[in-house]
């Protein structure tokens, strides 16, 4: 009877009912101890991988020999690996190391885009642990404009330069067309609670003081207000309290109207539902107005509404709003109030915007996402979708295609 043992069996071949039992049977047959165990099935092929340790020498040669004999049954490919103590010490003290999530999302994702993401995370110094796919499988013939493809990697290790990596990412999206989230792997990102929303732009298709302008033939005069606002002339609430006075005058049934023809983001209803499934408050913080917040929070069951109030004397707009200014300061106040009502973390809020305005609240919360947002904006915030609509937010949380279509 020698010492006990530590080996690692890597099984690979066409995937079939049974083999993890088998193997498993095998191991429990002599007292086997299992220290890791992985698996994977990629296009009906099994790579599984089992580390267990044997109390001596004599269990460990019954049990080569017999996994052995199951695989040749099986028409498996079976390799035994012995693994010494310090090795397996030193494996074990990686396990304390940091762990991090980096998510892949685009149309499709290409050999040359991860070749060129995983390199940064070597040199970094980091391992992959696992790899997921986490869209349903593509379609070579019914490629539609609905066509995604998201992979996860989760990465472990002493993270050497984290502002650098997140550069790097962030660099990379924009010139590989793809969108790049890195992520620490924590409690709190398992346990997203709250997601506070931008609305013109975000939520909409659309800026709905621009339209109101329009309709109220100041198109123009407003536009210059904003760019002027853009430029850094004037500041969020000196444009806000100037284009809102060229409004005066205007009927609330047109206000009603544009209510009534929202264009909904791409991807909001899909997300909206599966968050509200999954127990999330959904809050709207916008520097738009309220009025059309509530049409939102009707459609999609939103537990909170902070925006702009336009007053309204006769029926009509005065020129003047009532309250204070939602600016981006505000916005971060409101979330973080929001979530102490809550008696949630920050660490646990998600903010998604678009805009400069946007990053106070962006930065705030414990995952801030950029949205089809100007580069400026981009850069200044922790993650970013461009490439798809706004349900990509979902696989930043961890979510599945198979979550989402139950």
């Amino acid at each position: 009877m020698g010492n006990s043992e530590i080996i690692l069996i890597n099984i690979s071949g066409d995937d079939q009912p049974g083999v993890t039992s088998a193997v498993a049977g095998i191991l429990g047959k002599y007292n086997a101890t299992i220290l890791d165990i992985g698996q994977a099935d990629i296009h009906h092929t099994l790579s599984l991988g089992i580390l267990f340790k044997t109390s001596n020498s004599f269990d460990a040669a019954n049990i080569l020999k017999e996994v052995l004999f199951k695989c040749s049954e099986l028409n498996l490919n079976v390799r035994f690996t012995p693994i010494s103590i310090p090795q397996y010490n030193e494996w074990v003290n990686r396990q304390g190391s940091g762990r991090y999530i980096v998510t892949l999302l685009g149309k499709l994702i290409t050999a040359e885009q991860l070749s060129i993401v995983t390199k940064a995370i070597s040199e970094q110094e980091l391992n992959i642990d696992s790899i997921k796919r986490l869209t349903g499988r593509p379609s070579l013939e019914n490629l539609n404009d609905n066509v995604r493809s998201c992979i996860e990697l989760s990465v472990r290790g002493d993270l050497k330069n984290k502002d650098q990596l997140s550069s790097q990412f962030m660099s990379y999206a924009s010139e590989l067309g793809i969108d790049i989230s890195f992520q620490k792997d924590d409690m709190y990102r398992r346990n997203r609670r709250l997601i506070c929303f931008d609305m013109d732009s975000t939520l909409i298709q659309t800026e709905v003081i621009d339209e109101l302008a329009e309709k109220a033939g100041v198109g123009k005069k407003v536009r210059a207000i904003k760019e002027a606002a853009m430029r850094g002339e004037i500041d969020f609430n000196e444009s806000f309290i100037k284009r809102v006075a060229l409004l005066k005058g205007l009927d609330e049934s047109v206000m009603e109207e544009i209510a009534q023809n929202l264009p909904i983001m791409d991807g909001a209803k899909r997300l909206m539902t599966i968050l509200k499934k999954y127990g999330f408050k959904i809050a709207i913080l916008s520097g738009g107005f309220t009025y059309f917040g509530n049409a939102l929070k009707k459609q999609f069951d939103v537990d909170y509404v902070y925006a702009n109030e336009l007053e309204i004397v006769n029926g009509k707009l005065t020129g003047k709003h009532l309250g204070e200014i939602v600016d981006g300061k505000r916005k971060a106040e409101l979330l973080r109030l929001i979530a102490q009502f809550e008696k949630i973390e920050l660490e646990q809020v998600i903010a998604v915007g678009d805009g400069a305005n946007d990053l106070p609240m962006l930065n705030l919360a414990g995952l801030g996402i950029a949205f089809h947002a100007k580069p400026k904006v981009k850069e200044n915030a922790q993650q970013a979708i461009s490439t798809i609509g706004l349900d990509g937010i979902l696989y930043f949380l961890g979510f599945r295609d198979i979550h989402m279509n139950e």
